[in-house]
């Protein structure tokens, strides 16, 4: 949700494809992950912004990530990624996701990336221009334990 232009929360809605599923039918785990990042990535758009635009000085990798998974999910369920800003310091960012399905709580996750400069692959600290268009979100997410 937007704060004078800050952002802490970003709810993404998808749809499961067919490529996602594995033999059983049920979305391979490793999707949950890119589900996370997609809403990641949503989030930075919706604050102005790219997490890679061409031609940057500076990166965002991934340096942690992790899921609890509660529920299955199939080819054309449509879901909700809620991801929210949960900590800043000055080099990283950690984000939790919260996966749903109708209300059904799907899965909880946790992503962390660092900001490094790309040619030292260093952390660095985040530009000010770039922490300055988010927050970290007031409370936590309702049944997320990530």
């Amino acid at each position: 949700m937007s704060n004078s232009s800050r952002w802490s929360e970003y709810r993404y809605r998808r749809r499961v494809q067919f490529h996602e599923v594995d033999g059983a039918g049920i979305v391979h785990f490793s999707w949950f992950f890119r589900y996370m990042a997609e809403a990641v990535h949503a989030l930075w758009r919706a604050a102005g912004l790219s997490i890679a635009p061409p031609g940057s000085d500076i990166g965002f990798p991934i340096v942690s990530t992790a899921f609890d998974y509660r529920r299955p999910m199939r080819f054309e369920d449509e879901f909700e990624a809620c991801v929210r800003v949960a900590a800043m310091s000055e080099k990283t960012m950690r984000y939790r996701c919260l996966l749903t399905r109708e209300s059904e709580l799907v899965a909880t996750g946790t992503m962390t990336i660092a900001c490094v400069s790309m040619q030292a692959m260093k952390a660095i600290p985040i530009p000010s221009e770039i922490a300055g268009r988010f927050e970290v979100a007031a409370d936590g997410i309702p049944g997320a334990d990530a």
